[in-house]
């Protein structure tokens, strides 16, 4: 919107706990603003939004959405506001890191019943990681006893006096009062706390104060302006949003105190400030990417700096191939509104671009510029796929491709290992949501079940290994013998198969073929048939014969040996040990620890973290298939961890027979089909 200067455009992100009414503060600046014709609810399904059928069957925001809107007071200037609504559910934290990335300013929302929560402080951190400016908006104070000073006092406890409010409720509860404007006793004694806010950002306005003399009203709104920029101060808003309460209030504070593109230029991957004039070179990132059912792929980008022209060639500075430009898109919910170009804090999409991906930079043909790629939260929550008809494997494989393009935090594989096709994810309603969504898109329905684990195997002392192969059945025959020895690997030894053999008991022509023979042993251990590491085998005699010795003898030779030989040398079995990191309210401390000493952890040390209280500890990913739903019902939705691999560990005797147990009737299963 070329009549709007990027200096009155505001590009924010909306975040908070599930539930805090970002969606619904969306719907009504939305509605205020004339961009729908009617009120949102996401409670019943009308919400702008919260549009996708997955998110109205389930009643909660899914994706990250941008949204793009123009507030034109009376008497002043126009305000653009290009605002990216985020899911709370925690297992969809992944768009917020993805929108986050991409925002110049946050609006952190705060239930004014529920106060601080486990999502309000995962924002807050999150904003605190990116130096993200930001402010809070207190919602649900219409609510039976809400209580918005209560609330502002919690905020002041945990993040200190740097959060302020300014703007608050009125005294009969029906409207807002704005304190930067206001000459009430409360607004003015609210004023003279942010007169130091304000002149902690420059030395001029610090010896104005302490010279005695007012701050103008615009060198108090200029200077706390500067002081959110550096995230020196914190703006609370009062917002009853489904009243229309408090939305003035808030659309002129985002314009008096929140950055512009052109406050805070964005930093590319070299660390070089990106310039976001309009006439700069072009600056893009992706963000993410939809499957529209009309429209093919859209890719979501946000432009940092220079001009994004529709019907133009761009260059991904990522992949280093050209792109073609068609028609831009400006998103609101399902409606799309084409525009001839996109400036520094737009958030804009482009159809069909052939190799563009998420975390791709745009730029200008003959500019190369790279931005700082946006790091996705690790999965800590897998499962095993099947397909519920035979038939349907490569359509499995197709669905899940799509599904994972969508949401980078889903991640497909194959296990090598186990054979079997695994998706993990951040939490089981993201992977349940994605396999309804594969359903209606690719027409494959799946089950799903808890993967296996992928044990391994080892051995713990020396073991000697000894078989002769001879065959005879007329003819040519067979024969190879050999003598070996395994021994567990010592640290800083390179290779695991040593050439022990003195003199020629075995023709050196067929030491591959009994390499080859060890490494087919190797797959398949002899505790219960998993592969084996760590262990080093020495062929040190054998025989051979001159017209019926082969190289398939010795590989069968040398196969047999090995299980023959690991038998002896006490081996063991290895299973995959997680570091773990639970973040929940102090509460809960007894109740996880417990549960997690229940699950074979081992507890290494326990921390305070913004109010939080975080359990580190190592524990076996077997235990650990379901912990995200376990979690979530032991702390009421108030826990989170991540999770990842540490090493491999001993399986105590216990366990082990009962994965022993569980192999040999797999293997007897598989023999008789």
């Amino acid at each position: 919107m070329k009549d709007i200067p990027i200096a009155d455009v505001r590009n924010f992100v909306l975040v908070g706990h599930t539930g805090s009414g970002k969606t619904s503060l969306v719907d009504s600046l939305l509605f205020k603003l004339g961009v729908t014709d009617r009120l949102g609810n996401p409670g019943d399904g009308t919400s702008a939004a919260d549009w996708t059928d997955e998110e109205k069957g389930r009643k909660i925001t899914i994706w990250a959405k941008p949204f793009d809107a123009v507030w034109r007071p009376k008497g002043g200037k126009a305000l653009r506001l290009v605002m990216l609504d985020t899911p709370g559910y925690a297992d969809f934290y992944g768009q917020v890191v993805a929108a986050s990335s991409v925002a110049d300013a946050a609006l952190i929302l705060v239930d004014a019943t529920a106060g601080v929560q486990v999502g309000t402080v995962r924002s807050w951190k999150r904003c605190e990681a990116l130096g993200l400016p930001r402010a809070v908006v207190i919602t649900g104070l219409d609510k039976e006893n809400a209580d918005f000073d209560a609330t502002v006092a919690a905020l002041q406890e945990r993040w200190g006096p740097r959060c302020e409010a300014v703007t608050y409720p009125a005294a009969d509860g029906k409207s807002v009062v704005d304190a930067l404007s206001a000459s009430d006793a409360r607004s003015e004694e609210i004023r003279s706390r942010l007169t130091d806010a304000a002149a902690e950002s420059s030395d001029e306005l610090i010896e104005k104060v302490l010279g005695g003399e007012a701050l103008t009203a615009d060198e108090l709104s200029g200077g706390l302006r500067a002081s959110v920029a550096q995230a020196k101060f914190i703006p609370i808003f009062a917002v009853m949003a489904r009243q229309s309460v408090g939305l003035e209030e808030l659309m002129a504070g985002l314009g008096r105190l929140m950055p512009s593109p052109a406050d805070r230029p964005a930093k590319d991957a070299a660390g070089n400030a990106v310039d976001p004039s309009e006439g700069a070179p072009l600056a893009a990132q992706v963000w993410r990417s939809i499957n529209d059912p009309f429209v093919g792929q859209l890719t979501l980008a946000r432009v940092w700096g220079g001009t994004l022209k529709e019907k133009s060639e761009i260059f991904n500075a990522t992949r280093e191939q050209k792109e073609n430009v068609g028609t831009l898109y400006f998103l609101n919910g399902k409606k799309q509104d084409t525009a001839p170009e996109a400036q520094a804090g737009d958030v804009v999409a482009l159809a069909k671009l052939k190799a563009t991906v998420i975390n791709d930079t745009l730029c200008a043909v003959g500019k190369s510029v790279q931005m700082p790629p946006i790091e996705f939260p690790k999965p800590v929550v897998s499962f095993a796929v099947h397909p519920k008809t035979q038939g349907d494997e490569d359509k499995l494989g197709q669905g899940l491709h799509r599904v994972a393009e969508d949401d980078p935090t889903l991640h497909v594989q194959r296990n090598d290992e186990t054979h079997e096709l695994i998706i993990s994810g951040i939490g089981d309603v993201q992977i349940d949501t994605a396999m309804e969504r594969m359903k209606a898109r690719s027409k494959v329905e799946v089950t799903l079940s808890t993967p296996k684990v992928a044990y391994k195997e080892t051995v713990t002392a020396k073991g000697e290994g000894h078989y002769k192969h001879k065959k005879q059945s007329g003819g040519r025959g067979q024969y190879g013998e050999v003598y070996l020895r395994i021994e567990p690997m010592q640290p800083g030894v390179e290779h695991w198969f040593v050439d022990g053999i003195v003199g020629t008991s075995i023709p050196r022509n067929f030491l591959p073929a009994i390499e080859k023979g060890l490494v087919e042993g190797m797959t398949r251990g002899a505790v219960a048939g998993y592969p084996v590491v760590n262990t080093m085998v020495t062929v040190y005699d054998g025989s051979s014969h001159d017209v019926d010795s082969s190289e398939i003898a010795f590989k069968i030779a040398a196969r047999t040996a090995f299980k023959d030989g690991m038998s002896k040398a006490k081996p063991v079995l290895l299973e995959p040990i997680m570091t773990v990191r639970v973040t929940i309210p102090g509460e809960f401390m007894g109740d996880c620890t417990g549960d997690l000493n229940h699950k074979r952890g081992r507890i290494l040390g326990m921390e305070s973290d913004d109010g939080m209280q975080v359990i580190v500890a190592e524990v076996p990913q077997a235990e650990m298939f379901k912990y995200s739903s376990e979690l979530r019902s032991m702390t009421g939705g108030r826990g989170s961890f991540e999770m990842e691999f540490n090493r491999y560990d001993v399986v105590p005797a216990n366990v082990a027979q009962k994965v022993i147990a569980e192999a040999a009737k797999n293997k007897q299963a598989e023999e008789e089909e």
